[in-house]
């Protein structure tokens, strides 16, 4: 093997120094000591509690609504999927602070769905937790769409197609053919949604507010203790750094690399 040119080395030695600085500086300051009466208190806990439930269930809502879009935009021709596409995973460059606006604007309390809808029913989404739990259906969808559609995509048509020649109807054949073939690319979808969720502040916190055991988030309590409490913004940072590492080297091989269902 030819040895390498010395200055990829070195500039790939840079780009991994800027990832890897910034947790060896949250390490050096973790007051290890105290870590534990830290991630104990009821700031804490009330947000990790409010974490667990929204993230699950915007994991969830993603499976039920993101893989029946993915199955449309892979298997379905239609007129203006391209641009539907584009629309689905325009969450993944757009500023979550400006996908928090645009849902306060259509589901807020004077939007143009939301308002109808309270008038109607009562139910209001912002500043609660279902509207945690939209904003981050919103921000992590994308992420399973992309990886279902991919593996749907990549996926042998021919068992479907012998399974509908059987007489099989269409939903038979998804449900007990399609889905099947594509399982291990649809848990990679939902765990990587439930990761993006767990870790979702700007859309959170411009559509559901920053309310403790409302709809203070993790990532929420982080931002409030930068000034009330440092030592408590370190702990949850270092708690969201090791579920984030856990989730990403556990799905290394369904998402840098090619999926096989």
């Amino acid at each position: 093997m030819r040895r390498p040119p010395a200055i990829l080395l070195v500039l790939a030695v840079i780009g991994a120094a800027l990832f890897v600085l910034p947790l060896i500086g949250l390490l050096g300051v973790t007051p290890w000591t105290d870590l534990g009466s830290l991630l104990t208190d009821d700031v804490v806990v009330d947000a990790l509690r409010l974490s667990l439930i929204t993230s699950v269930a915007a994991a969830l809502c993603a499976a039920v609504l993101g893989v029946p879009l993915a199955w449309t935009l892979s298997r379905v021709e239609f007129r203006g999927r391209s641009l539907l596409r584009a629309v689905v995973t325009l969450p993944l460059v757009l500023p979550p602070v400006v996908g928090g606006a645009a849902l306060l604007f259509a589901l807020g309390r004077r939007g143009a769905v939301g308002e109808p809808l309270a008038n109607a029913t009562g139910f209001v989404l912002p500043f609660s937790t279902w509207g945690v739990i939209l904003a981050n259906t919103f921000v992590a969808m994308p992420f399973l769409v992309i990886t279902v559609e991919g593996a749907l995509s990549s996926a042998d048509r021919r068992p479907e197609a012998a399974a509908a020649s059987l007489g099989a109807s269409p939903l038979t054949v998804f449900r007990r053919v399609t889905l099947p073939m594509i399982a291990p690319s649809l848990r990679a979808g939902i765990v990587l949604a439930w990761a993006r969720a767990l870790g979702e502040f700007g859309a959170t916190v411009t559509f559901a507010g920053n309310l403790q055991g409302r709809t203070q988030t993790l990532p929420l309590a982080v931002f409030v203790s930068l000034d009330a409490n440092r030592d408590a913004a370190i702990a949850i940072s270092l708690l969201m750094v090791v579920v984030s590492v856990v989730v990403l080297v556990a799905l290394r091989g369904r998402w840098w690399e090619r999926t096989s269902p």
